[in-house]
């Protein structure tokens, strides 16, 4: 991407709306732009991290044995009739009216959708376990939304459901879903920790939230250590496939009830958790896995024919590693602000004295290192990087 077409209104004063620094650094690197409260336009750069995030959870989660469907925003009142949810979980539910008076709501969470979904595909306990999965946008009426994408009225989230015969095949599936957490947040380099939590409106027996460690953290997990919640997993238990008649038959031919789990990761909230927990004076400090970009080329003089010549060289070798270039004829100072703002990880910063000793400046943007590497070496050396 060419930093001249990239839409990315970069703000220099702070926000006055904004309240943690994943707010105000998502606003200014024009990566979100508000529409009401908790309601948020993704611009590109935004949008980029946002479907990176998600990319990572969707690979890991296939690879842990999970298929992938989705199901409508849009749920009927009937159902969450079924599981006793309808009257019980409060003013947070949006609750609507068709034309026809009929009422729905959108969608919090979709256990009430998943449930006879199952329940009409599956008759056996040989064809269980199954663990399906969706990543797509939910609500909730937060009496307060704030801190950007963080606490939302309309969010992205990975909802997945497992389903099972007996209590010792959930355990199973409840430590696989745990390590796919744990391999999620590896990769995107994140330092977390799991913790036990309470279920609250979602039920069941047992469940752990993982947390994202960081100073502005909404909990308190230790003495001076603070988390940001970004995943949850539970044993459900039969809590919603007994109350809507969900059942398979078991190797007796008996109808038994299934005994699920379900394991929830917010997609925006980790992409915000990931800024509060990397970022300094100068902008967001993104991990590599995440990035928009992963690399920024930088002519000092954009109408130095030969730093141009380098530059546009460089972008061409190194598409496979997500470059971007800031070809706009501006002083080198603001450019550099502005990369830096949005957080790609390294800088080629092409400049008259380094072309002179055939050499280019690599800038490590979490650690501020600074390389000259000679010309010739310099993709080879990003790629290093980069791994």
């Amino acid at each position: 991407m060419r930093m001249s077409r990239l839409v990315a209104p970069t703000l220099r004063e702070e926000p006055a709306e904004a309240e943690v620094p994943s707010h105000k650094l998502m606003l200014r690197a024009g990566m979100i732009r508000k529409v009401a409260a908790g309601i948020y336009n993704l611009l590109p750069l935004g949008h980029l991290v946002i479907s990176k995030v998600a990319q990572i959870v969707r690979e890991e989660m296939v690879r842990s044995g999970a298929q992938e469907v989705f199901m409508p925003a849009l749920q009927p009142k009937e159902l969450w009739e079924e599981s006793d949810r309808w009257g019980v979980y409060g003013k947070e539910l949006f609750r609507i009216k068709d034309r026809h008076d009929r009422e729905f709501c959108l969608g919090p969470t979709h256990e009430e959708i998943i449930t006879p979904l199952v329940s009409d595909a599956i008759n056996s306990y040989k064809q269980l376990p199954v663990t399906l999965f969706q990543i797509q946008t939910k609500f909730r009426d937060e009496i307060r939304p704030r801190f950007g994408i963080m606490r939302g009225r309309e969010f992205m989230m990975k909802d997945a459901y497992s389903f099972h015969p007996s209590n010792k095949s959930l355990d199973k599936e409840y430590k696989n879903m745990f390590e796919t957490y744990c391999r999620i947040f590896d990769r995107m380099g994140l330092k977390y920790k799991a913790i036990k939590a309470d279920p609250g409106a979602i039920g069941g027996g047992f469940s752990e939230e993982f947390m994202v460690l960081a100073d502005t953290g909404e909990e308190e997990l230790s003495p001076g250590v603070r988390g940001i919640e970004v995943g949850h997993i539970f044993k459900l238990g039969t809590k919603y496939s007994e109350k809507m008649k969900a059942t398979f038959l078991d190797e007796k031919n008996q109808e038994k009830p299934f005994i699920m789990g379900c394991y929830g990761i917010g997609i925006g909230r980790t992409a915000a958790a990931a800024i509060e927990q990397g970022f300094d004076k100068d902008g967001i400090v993104w991990p590599i896995a995440i990035a928009p970009y992963k690399v920024a080329i930088v002519p000092v003089n954009s109408l130095e024919k030969e730093q141009i010549k380098l530059a546009e060289e460089l972008y061409a070798g190194l598409q496979a590693v997500e470059p971007l270039l800031d070809d706009r004829d501006m002083r080198v100072g603001a450019k550099l602000k502005d990369i830096d703002l949005i957080g790609i990880p390294l800088k080629i910063i092409i400049g008259p004295r380094g072309l002179k000793e055939g050499n280019v400046e690599i800038k490590v943007r979490a650690s501020g290192e600074v390389i000259m590497v000679p010309i010739a070496e310099a993709k080879k050396k990003v790629e290093e990087l980069l791994k």
